[in-house]
């Protein structure tokens, strides 16, 4: 007879991961499905050419936009899942993002739990992923008490960046990270630590210093409860459900060729919104011919991801900082001064590389060019990352178009980014005023094969009408299905999703574990 688990987690990220290190301590048998496998330890993640230009990580899939052109999606499948390469900048919504907030372009929904429902998942969210910060500088900030760790301290350029911008009014603050520092002792198994190296965003992390899903949840859960499993290169096909289709039986599973049946009495999918939609879409069946927990029409719709952005800010002077990414300023986030509506959130970005510079900003076709001026751009460069909020809209959704991954996208607020980012350039000249200092800039814009902070595509509510997941983030019409990675927002806000993701995760696990009593 086939083993039956208690639990099936549908992904390995911060969402399964998260919750399923969670439930193992009940001592219930967790099952957690990657669809990839571990990613490899070695040199060559350090390498801004493989990362970057080679785009060895990243998952070899051909998806298309809202016109039928091809796009290669920035997805990455290994334990872990898109953390294993993510900026580690892990920052609560603010408070009034869980209310109704007027954009230019129009609403963002209220949450229909609120921020205090959130506030103590987050501290243990922060307290998992062993996140540094200060409480008190961020002048939107949540109410919270204090950090776990202390804030990750900044550079001499960082530093100086910061002091001016305080001289010019604004409140610049240190940006919260997940980051395993070496200095900190306070961890029983730790093999590998920060150091504190110029690899840090979008780079896999060669010494596990990176506060990832895989690092901080999954590992150490394998490690100390023999009733978690992990099956890795196990790709999730469907779900299949009973006879009267209100209950999963199990999942449909691909791996090394060979199909078989998991089963399980309750089904977590944890996929990440994008592939957690189509996921639930291709498990259509005679009792849900649209897909699965998609009656009222919502499954894969109100996609969002941010609008985003990078500025690259030269100056004359070279920047010798090594770990740039320690400093944050949401002075725009719910104004921007003369302007009425929000603008959004503005952080540092690691340091630049020329493989990096080439290989967001160049096609590929002009990767022959010789890396000099790209190195000498990197060498002078403070760089940061801008993020606007982008509104749900049913149009902007994922589905299967003619047996082919679809993800139809019209962007919203970009005139609030614009402005963000005219701001954020006023800003800096202004605290650079001697013409020896004036700094030039570029923009690169994130485009629509960047994933980064995918959410939306399966919201809860309290309504079957509107909402694909209910408050503990169950499908209104399955008994036994659960959600639990971004998908399940109904807004985005501007700030980083990973947070909110573990702690909703965290808070869904809670209430599984009262079920499973």
């Amino acid at each position: 007879m086939a083993e039956h688990w208690d639990v099936i987690v549908i992904g390995s990220g911060p969402g399964g991961g998260s919750l399923a290190q969670s439930l193992a301590a009940t001592g219930k048998k967790i099952l957690v499905l990657e669809r990839g496998g571990y990613l490899p330890r070695a040199r060559k993640n350090w390498s801004s050419k493989t990362v970057f230009m080679d785009n060895e990580y990243r998952a070899n899939e051909e998806w298309e936009d809202k016109n039928g052109k091809p796009f290669s999606p920035g997805l990455h499948y290994f334990v872990g899942g898109n953390s294993k390469v993510y900026g580690a900048a892990l920052l609560r919504l603010r408070e009034r993002d869980f209310d109704e907030v007027c954009h230019e372009d129009g609403i963002s929904p209220a949450w229909p739990l609120k921020y205090q429902d959130f506030a103590p998942w987050y501290a243990a969210a922060e307290a998992l992923f062993e996140v540094h910060g200060q409480a008190g500088e961020d002048p939107t900030e949540p109410p919270r008490s204090a950090f776990p760790f202390p804030p990750v301290s900044h550079e001499p350029v960082i530093q100086n960046l910061a002091t001016r911008l305080e001289q010019a009014g604004l409140h610049p603050f240190h940006l919260p990270l997940g980051i395993r520092l070496k200095e900190e002792q306070k961890r029983p198994t730790q093999d590998s630590v920060c150091i504190r190296c110029n690899t840090f965003d979008g780079f896999p992390c060669l010494l596990n210093g990176k506060a990832d899903a895989q690092v901080m949840c999954i590992d150490p859960a394998l490690a100390r409860y023999p009733n978690m499993t992990l099956r890795t290169n196990t790709y999730a096909k469907r779900l299949l459900t009973d006879t009267s289709g209100r209950s999963i039986t199990g999942v449909e599973v691909e791996q090394n060729g060979e199909t078989e049946i998991l089963k399980a009495d309750i089904i977590v999918v944890a996929c990440g919104a994008l592939s957690s939609a189509l996921f639930l879409l291709r498990s259509s069946n005679d009792k849900h011919p649209a897909g699965l927990a998609n009656a009222s029409g919502q499954v894969g719709r109100n996609y969002m991801r941010h609008n985003q952005s990078v500025l690259m800010a030269l100056m004359r002077r070279s920047n010798h900082d090594i770990f740039q990414k320690t400093m944050a300023i949401s002075d725009f986030y719910f104004s921007g001064d003369k302007h009425r509506y929000p603008l959004g959130l503005v952080q540092m970005c690691a340091a630049a590389h020329a493989g990096q510079i080439k290989g967001e900003a160049l096609p590929s076709w002009l990767y022959w060019l010789p890396d000099a001026p790209f190195q000498k751009m990197a060498r002078h460069s403070i760089n940061f990352w801008l993020s606007s909020e982008d509104l749900p809209k049913p149009e902007n959704r994922i589905h299967y178009h003619n047996g082919k991954v679809r993800l139809e996208v019209t962007e919203t607020n970009v005139k609030a980014h614009r402005q963000l980012r005219t701001h954020v350039k006023n800003s800096l000249s202004h605290a650079y005023q001697p013409f020896t200092e004036r700094l030039a800039y570029f923009s690169l814009p994130v485009g629509l094969a960047g994933t980064a902070h995918q959410a939306g595509t399966l919201r809860f509510g309290a309504a079957p009408e509107s909402s694909v997941l209910d408050l503990n983030c169950k499908a209104h019409d399955l008994d036994n299905l659960y959600v639990t990675d971004a998908s399940f927002f109904p807004s985005i806000g501007a700030v980083n999703p990973t947070l909110t993701i573990i702690a909703n995760a965290l808070r869904v696990a809670e209430h599984l574990k009262e079920r499973l009593a």
